[in-house]
Order: structure tokens, then C-alpha cells, then sequence
């Protein structure tokens, strides 16, 4: 599992996860994120899973865990580029609205944000 984590300005991080999400690696990207939520400057999360081939149950996890941390501060999380196996697990889990359409580039022009890794 690969993944690369990119904070852009002070409130935004993009997570872009590649390969298989299984436990061992959701640990290490729960590690990763969670200081970030907790310093309080994070206000959204985008997940972008075009290079993600497989997710067990922990990645769903992954995402409601950070959700769950960012509901104090009305944080947002979006998800994008599902593979259309993900989407209709993510729509069975309650996360449909999370969902978006767009690419990552469209989505941090409408969050007011510049893209380095993409």
C-alpha cells in the first residue's frame, strides 16, 4: 500500500491512497492524519482513490474515524474518484453524499486550493 498525504494551505489535506487498503495500512495513514485533526487547523479531508485497487472494512473505518474528529468543527469530507465497487460499498456505509464527481483538481478550485501533487 502506498499513499501520499499533501496539506495544502492551513485547513486542507488530499490523502491519495494507491494499491490495497487493508488494516496493517490504516494504521499507518490513522497515524499519519490523526495530529493533523488534532492540532485543530484541518477542516477538510479529501480522499482520492483513482489508484486504489482493493479496501477491506478498515478503510471504511478509516474515513468514518476521521469523520467522527472532524464533527466538532463542521470539518468536511470528501471522497473522490470510487471504483464503482467502492462507491456501492460507501453507499451501503451511509457515505453517499460524500461522494463527488469531480476530479481533485475541480474540487480544490472550488475549496480555493492549489494542487502540487497532482
Amino acid at each position: 500500500m502506498m499513499h501520499e498525504v499533501e496539506r495544502v494551505g492551513d485547513e486542507i489535506i488530499i490523502i491519495r491512497l494507491k494499491g490495497e487498503l487493508d488494516h496493517h495500512s490504516t494504521t499507518d495513514i490513522r497515524n499519519e492524519i490523526v495530529p493533523l485533526i488534532k492540532n485543530g487547523s484541518i477542516k477538510v479531508l479529501v480522499w482520492n482513490l483513482k489508484d486504489l485497487n482493493f479496501m477491506d472494512s478498515s478503510g471504511i473505518g478509516l474515513i468514518l474515524g476521521r469523520m467522527r474528529e472532524l464533527a466538532p468543527i463542521e470539518g468536511q469530507t470528501i471522497i473522490v474518484n470510487p471504483s464503482p465497487t467502492m462507491k456501492k460499498i460507501f453507499q451501503f456505509a451511509g457515505l453517499s453524499p460524500y461522494i463527488y464527481n469531480e476530479s481533485e483538481i475541480e474540487i480544490m478550485s472550488k475549496l480555493g486550493g492549489i494542487v502540487y501533487g497532482q
